[in-house]
């Protein structure tokens, strides 16, 4: 039964209309949910419209004391968009507008409900694309990229969301109604706190509309497949190519076993002896594609290559990338139930991680399939646990804590680019020191004095008595 009072759920009714509220948990139940396979029952659950209707929802959320959790489609695997203290779900899936294409200045215009492919498709018609493409970019929004930083496969040369924003509308915690940034591609004009709520997974401010940086379509684009006999071979291929100036806008990796389930379950044909594969794409001027493509190609070779495809048309390009579009789809057959962690380590670590994942997957009993966006080390690691295994299921958070032992004494990072959420919340004291952590609470405090905002996400819980910047690792309600 909803915690709301009457009088609150009238409220909110009065600023987003009745048809924009639901409060019976036959309807709200869903909202509860997203791609991390979670879930935690809101009180109720907003449609905003308007910027306006966020903005008295989010006073009205801090006045009464009331958690308030933005959603747009659920598709984060962090639990980020799950409400862990009930309260209310903001869902952002009718506030879902374009607003303006602007071609001359490299710019368009979104609120947070628009897909990401809405604005690639908008983009499109007047030559240009938004950089981030998640492999989810017909079902997420602009809102949930930016909140988590989204990246893809095209962030080894173009960079992830923060890197593809200009400016952004958004309201506090607090109820105060900002702009961040500018219209112009440059400027240095006082703190850069653009930079600062993207990523901040809806802990800061509900942001309300972005101004999106784009990028002209490139005139020409080439694809390439190579396979190795060892993982260490394609490592080392990566490394040599993120070395030289051509830099692909898209470099990607499967390691041996991931390599196997596809063979098995994609049905792709692949070189004898394949133990890793790499797949490359190169863009730009049609005039310096050949030498582009042939410094890249260059550069693969080396110990343990085995073959390399380049395709000559869309059929091709298709084919060649039919094997890692096989994987996920296999991956969820083989193990519904797996753990996805979207670790970054540095690409000349790579080799030593795929090695040490490899200990780790011996040692808990868990097979462990890595790929990922190899050219910027950001390596989708998939513990591939039985549920229904007591010894497995025991297992499986030990062998997750050790991958992140693994991660940072490579001197990497947690996170890529499905963020910190509720899954690696109390993971995040071992990768940022006391003080900066101390600092960023304190950031929180300053723009969410009531801490309404998405409670109980990124940040480790404290234990009853300690003092903020504490942390310790306890489970949630």
């Amino acid at each position: 039964m909803s915690s709301l009072s009457p009088k609150f759920v009238q409220a909110l009714r009065t600023l987003a209309g009745s048809q924009n509220v639901l409060t019976d948990p036959a309807d709200s139940w869903v909202y509860g949910y997203d791609n991390s396979r979670k879930h935690s029952a809101p009180d109720a659950v907003v449609f905003a419209t308007t910027h306006a209707e966020v903005a008295g929802i989010v006073r009205l959320c801090g006045e009464h004391g009331v958690p308030l959790t933005a959603r747009g489609r659920g598709t984060g695997t962090s639990g980020g968009s799950i409400p862990l203290r009930a309260g209310v779900v903001l869902a952002f899936e009718r506030m879902n507008r374009i607003t303006g294409v602007d071609p001359a200045n490299r710019a368009i215009t979104a609120e947070p409900g628009t897909t990401n492919q809405a604005v690639q498709d908008a983009a499109g018609k007047c030559g240009f694309f938004w950089p981030p493409d998640p492999t989810s970019a017909a079902f997420c929004t602009i809102g949930g990229n930016l909140a988590l930083n989204a990246g893809g496969p095209r962030a080894v040369k173009y960079g992830a969301t923060r890197e593809n924003v200009l400016g952004l509308r958004a309201v506090t915690g607090g109820g105060e109604e900002i702009r961040t940034g500018s219209y112009t591609s440059k400027g240095a004009v006082g703190y850069d706190l653009t930079r600062l709520l993207i990523g901040s997974e809806g802990t800061l401010a509900v942001i309300t509309e972005a101004i999106l940086k784009l990028t002209p379509i490139p005139e020409s684009r080439r694809t390439l497949q190579a396979t190795y006999a060892r993982v260490s071979d394609a490592a080392a291929a990566v490394a040599r190519i993120m070395s030289q100036p051509v830099t692909p806008c898209a470099l990607e990796m499967m390691d041996s076993a991931a390599v196997d389930i596809i063979r098995t379950y994609g049905r792709v044909k692949l070189a004898s002896g394949t133990g890793a594969l790499l797949m490359v794409e190169v863009d730009g001027p049609e005039a310096a594609m050949d030498a582009m493509l042939s410094a890249v190609t260059e550069t693969m070779k080396g110990t343990g290559l085995l073959e390399t495809k380049v395709a000559h048309s869309a059929d091709e390009v298709r084919e060649l990338w039919a094997a890692r579009k096989a994987l996920s789809p296999a991956l969820r057959t083989i193990a519904p139930n797996k753990l996805n962690e979207d670790i970054v380590v540095p690409v000349s670590r790579i080799a030593d991680l795929i090695d040490g994942l490899g200990e780790v997957s011996r040692r808990f009993g868990i097979p462990i399939v890595n790929f990922g966006h190899a050219g910027n080390g950001n390596i989708h690691v998939n513990l591939l646990y039985d549920s229904q295994d007591p010894q497995q299921a025991q297992s499986a958070q030990p062998a997750v804590s050790a991958v992140f032992d693994l991660v940072l004494a490579l001197g990497g990072t947690l996170s890529g680019e499905h963020g910190i959420g509720r899954e690696k919340r109390d993971y995040l004291d071992r990768a940022i020191d006391p003080a900066t952590l101390a600092l960023m609470q304190r950031i929180r405090a300053e723009f969410d004095p009531a801490g309404i905002l998405n409670p109980g996400k990124v940040f480790p819980l404290p234990q009853p008595g300690q003092a903020p910047g504490h942390t310790a690792r306890l489970s949630d309600s």
